[in-house]
């Protein structure tokens, strides 16, 4: 059963938890946005590198959110080390994810498209109608 889970499974997960704390509770950059939300960590085998993908919601910069975070890394790593029982603590690079922008396009897509049918179908039904009655 281990190896369904492996460590840097754990990892990641132990890693996305205690940054979603630290970055609310003790970041104090303005320019990092008060709605961000870490999506998920992935961790390298050797456990030497974190990748951290965080999305926010509002009308915050993307650019000053994601210096923001690389500026603090350094910090939050530190922080993480006092935390984490592990030997070393990864390096921490951030990545905006985009997936809910994206989900949210093609949803209006998949919207507009059922509409259109919609209209065409009610178009055909009318026009199926006006010709039963000559």
């Amino acid at each position: 059963m281990a190896k369904d889970y492996p460590r840097s499974h754990r990892v990641a997960d132990f890693i996305q938890r205690e940054l979603a704390v630290i970055i609310r509770d003790e970041v104090d950059d303005p320019d990092v946005s008060p709605l961000l939300t870490i999506v998920s960590v992935e961790v390298s085998r050797d456990l030497s590198v974190a990748r951290v993908y965080y999305s926010f919601f509002g009308d915050g910069d993307r650019a000053a959110n994601q210096k923001a975070l690389t500026r603090a890394a350094g910090f939050l790593r530190h922080e993480l080390a006092g935390r984490m029982s592990t030997r070393t603590v990864p390096e921490l690079r951030f990545f905006y994810d985009d997936s809910a922008e994206k989900g949210a396009a093609m949803s209006a897509l998949i919207d507009a498209a059922v509409a259109s049918n919609s209209t065409a179908n009610n178009d055909a039904t009318d026009n199926d109608a006006t010709d039963n009655t000559r």
